[in-house]
């Protein structure tokens, strides 16, 4: 069904870009106050359910008192009450996890040159040099893990391999304990789930998401101008899909969405569906006859149909997230809905605009 709306691009049209102008200005306010979910910062998400409810402030003031600085919300659902606790990175397990890749990067020269030495004298001095400074990244996860190295029998690399990874796991460890030990103290649960993000994984997942974003908007430029050959149109097209995103982003940093995977991909989505619209929009403008003004009217018609269908299915996973208090749901159906919100300003008050601007000036209206 497509909806009939009166044709606003009659008159002076370019005054529609003002709201969604506004609109990206006061987004571009909120970025700044976005917080980093599990996945990008690192850090323990413990799930929690019981058969009874909990006071979230008093339980998080325990913890506090324990030493484990930790956020605490809890959810009432129709099968009990759900804690969520999370807890920021470990300090130590950072700085183990760095000693670590340090270690694993000197190692194999060292290896080497206990070999060399071994069999030719002219090494030996090389060699010493390279034990020792692998010797001092072992002493320094060996104190994070609280090992004596006098009481260990260290007699050459592949010994010092094996003790240091004993003490990286003994800080992961001590890590575990300062969680699960304060939670058990102070809650009665019926089952716990547990999600960590390690350093070395999180640092992972932000150089992925930096080499998708850049393949995407690679992408995206490539087959834009490939499909219109004109600067303009492509211009405005890309345009709309960037506005779509500043806004989607102002909206999580206004309503405190994190940046996790599911927000991530969420985001994605939204670049897929802003250049759908955009380049229907374009595509009526550009290669209908007719008036341009009338083919915009008509692009809009359909493109608000698109958009509403998806506001309601997502608006309807928006619901059930609520009433789950599944975080996923809530994620990708608040980034959506807000990046959908923001497509129906930015493509029909932008990007239309510029269009518009474009085939008159090419017609000489």
């Amino acid at each position: 069904m497509i909806l009939m709306l009166p044709n606003i691009y009659k008159g002076d049209y370019r005054l529609l870009a003002l709201a969604p102008l506004a609109l990206i200005v006061l987004s571009l306010l909120f970025i700044p106050t976005i917080k980093m979910g599990v996945d990008f910062q690192g850090g323990t998400l413990v799930t929690l359910s019981l058969d009874k409810s909990v006071d979230g402030d008093a339980l998080q003031a325990q913890l506090q008192e324990e030493g484990l600085d930790a956020k605490v919300r809890v959810f009432e659902t129709a099968v009990g009450c759900r804690v969520e606790i999370e807890v920021p990175q470990s300090e130590d397990l950072v700085r183990a996890e760095e000693l670590k890749d340090e270690f694993n990067a000197l190692v194999p020269e060292v290896s080497q040159l206990e070999v060399l030495a071994y069999r030719n004298s002219s090494y030996e001095a090389e060699y010493r040099f390279k034990k020792a400074e692998l010797e001092n990244i072992s002493d320094q996860l060996f104190v994070l893990a609280g090992m004596d190295r006098s009481e260990m029998n260290i007699t050459g690399t592949n010994e010092l391999q094996k003790k240091f990874s004993e003490a990286y796991s003994e800080v992961y460890r001590s890590y575990q304990r300062s969680i699960s030990e304060p939670i058990n103290k102070h809650v009665d649960y019926l089952s716990i789930s547990v999600q960590t993000v390690s350093p070395v994984l999180s640092k992972h997942f932000i150089g992925k998401v930096g080499d998708v974003v850049i393949l995407s908007a690679i992408l995206s430029v490539v087959l834009v101008f490939l499909f219109f050959r004109a600067i303009a149109p492509s211009i405005a097209v890309l345009t709309g899909a960037f506005s779509d995103i500043v806004i989607a982003l102002g909206a999580m940093g206004l309503f405190g969405i994190p940046l996790t995977l599911p927000s991530f991909a969420a985001l994605l989505m939204l670049v897929g569906y802003s250049l759908d619209t955009d380049i229907l929009l374009t595509t009526r403008i550009l290669k209908r006859k007719g008036s341009p003004r009338d083919n915009a009217h008509d692009a809009m018609k359909t493109g608000l149909t698109m958009s509403i269908t998806g506001m309601v299915a997502f608006g309807a996973l928006f619901v059930l997230s609520i009433l789950t208090h599944i975080p996923t749901y809530y994620e990708i159906s608040a980034v959506a809905l807000a990046g959908l919100v923001g497509d129906m300003f930015a493509t029909w008050g932008i990007n239309a605009v510029m269009i518009l601007y474009y085939a008159e000036k090419r017609r000489g209206s």
